[in-house]
């Protein structure tokens, strides 16, 4: 089985739209889109950046996705205790964060102050835990301690799933698939705009599936349809080659 996230094009968030630039990235992202085959089935976040987003591939291809609120943008918001910023539980300064072994725990982030801080985080990441997982066992992938049981009635699968949706919340489905804490993640990982994080299920015993890395954060149709890559939630400049 494949999971292909991919984050919203260039983001207007006042308006929770796309700007001209992401109009023009979600265009270029439709015509790689339409080029994959055997798609099994399309979702979405029901956040308007990543509707719009999906919307022209889904019309390249002629197909509908499946909204989950569970999909949105991962905004439960803390007070950042460097800075002062009030907003994503991410974004930390790297003198603060990195000072703090438990954020790089799988579980131990769960008990930090900083996420405990907001108590609306960890029932909202094991919602997203759960709607993943449960996504996952309607195509015969049931979630057994850190790793994924098949379905004993047949071999891997050929299903493929397309997610449109952000970020944060991409970061946070990852790391429950992968087993690490998400707070490397969001701070050691870029996804531009509209681009695509590819994991695909390694069946090498049977019924034991896990969850590999095979493409994060690709954003070819961008580089090939001569668009730059959008600087929207990174903090330097991105590699334009």
């Amino acid at each position: 089985m494949k999971i292909i996230f991919i984050r919203h094009g260039d983001p207007d968030y006042v308006n929770d739209t796309l700007t001209e630039k992401g109009i023009r990235e979600a265009e270029l992202l439709a015509k790689r889109v339409a080029k994959w085959e055997n798609i099994t089935q399309f979702y979405c976040s029901p956040l308007g950046r990543a509707q719009k987003t999906a919307s022209y591939s889904l019309q390249a291809v002629g197909r509908d996705a499946v909204t989950y609120e569970w999909m949105k943008e991962f905004a439960y918001f803390i007070d950042d205790p460097v800075t002062g910023r009030h907003g994503v539980p991410w974004d930390l300064m790297p003198r603060y964060w990195t000072e703090i072994p438990e954020m790089y725990d799988r579980e131990g982030w769960q008990s930090t102050e900083l996420y405990r801080s907001n108590d609306m985080i960890l029932p909202a990441y094991n919602e997203v835990c759960e709607g993943l997982d449960g996504l996952l066992s309607s195509y015969g992938y049931t979630r057994h301690h850190n790793y994924y049981v098949t379905d004993s009635s047949k071999k891997e699968t050929e299903d493929t799933i397309v997610i449109f949706c952000h970020l944060g919340v991409t970061c946070m489905m990852l790391s429950h698939l992968l087993g690490i804490s998400p707070v490397p993640l969001l701070h050691g990982f870029f996804l531009a705009p509209t681009s695509v994080t590819v994991l695909a299920s390694e069946e090498r015993m049977d019924n034991a599936a896990m969850f590999r890395v095979q493409v994060m954060g690709d954003v070819t149709h961008l580089l090939t349809g001569k668009e730059p890559i959008s600087q929207a939630g990174y903090f330097t400049t991105p590699f334009q080659g």
